[in-house]
């Protein structure tokens, strides 16, 4: 392990990354995987660990975070009667069936396809922010069995191999479907516990014994930097709560799409560099 002298600047990174992703879970409906994968992954290769799991550690990390963070954020979002709780019934079994499905896949790609997958799904999502037109809409309202349900299976995939809590996703499938965005990014936050709780055990189970990995590791979550920045998302999240609730539609839309583009092109940076 290096020198306290040398984690310090380190942790000091992941507490302010902390602040950023508990507002971002209430001010978008989201666990904050946005803004930790990117940090998680430099943060890690800075303290030396293999190329081979960086990413994977990120991801996994990530998603054990999410387990409170996306708890605190629903609670507080359900208070204002703002959550779709029949859409999340529907979900139950479908999107942690996704997560897992993406634990097993992030065991067997490169890192490097992990950062491609984050990227291009985050830029794509930007741009459907930046543009939303309510002429986008597929429909007036969700759709019926089994598309709903397919649909929560591939929110769970594509959340699982980005360590987010769907809420980027979700906010997306429930606008075009006719939802208000604070409709939608006040379900999101629920979906997160859907989508963390067997996120956090399928990266266990997915690096279980990896000699890549950095001290108190337990498969791919380090538990350092999740005790260090759980309590930190969890104050910070009402916050984001309130401010969601304070701004407009366009607002937030626009909000989002540029936060997305930023850790898109970090991402691309990265790869190609």
């Amino acid at each position: 392990m290096p020198p306290i002298s040398e984690l310090l600047p380190f942790i000091l990174t992941l507490a302010a990354a902390g602040v950023v992703a508990g507002v971002l879970a209430g001010l978008f409906g989201i666990g904050g995987g946005a803004i930790l994968v990117p940090v998680f992954y430099q943060v890690f290769g800075l303290l030396g660990v293999d190329d081979s799991v960086r990413m994977q550690l990120a991801l996994g990390t990530s998603l054990a975070i999410i387990v409170p963070t996306s708890m605190r954020s629903f609670l507080s979002h359900r208070k204002r009667g703002a959550v779709d709780m029949a859409l999340l019934r529907s979900w139950v079994v479908a999107v942690p069936l996704g997560t897992l499905i993406a634990s097993a896949i992030a065991a067997y790609v490169s890192g490097e396809t992990l950062m491609t997958v984050f990227a291009v799904i985050a830029l794509l999502m930007a741009l459907r922010m930046f543009f939303n037109r309510d002429s986008w809409r597929i429909a007036d309202d969700l759709p019926r069995n089994p598309v709903k349900w397919l649909a929560g299976v591939v929110i769970g995939i594509l959340s699982g191999l980005m360590g987010i809590g769907g809420g980027v996703l979700n906010n997306i499938f429930m606008t075009s479907h006719g939802r208000t965005i604070h409709q939608a990014v006040a379900t999101s936050s629920g979906l997160g516990v859907l989508i963390s709780i067997p996120g956090l055990a399928g990266y266990i189970w997915a690096g279980w014994g990896d000699a890549g990995l950095p001290p108190f590791s337990t498969g791919f979550i380090n538990w350092i930097a999740v005790v260090l920045i759980i309590p930190i998302t969890l104050l910070t999240a009402p916050l984001g709560v309130r401010l969601a609730h304070a701004m407009s539609k366009r607002q937030l839309e626009v909000g989002f799409g540029l936060f997305l583009t930023l850790i898109s092109l970090r991402f691309f940076y990265e790869i190609l560099g």
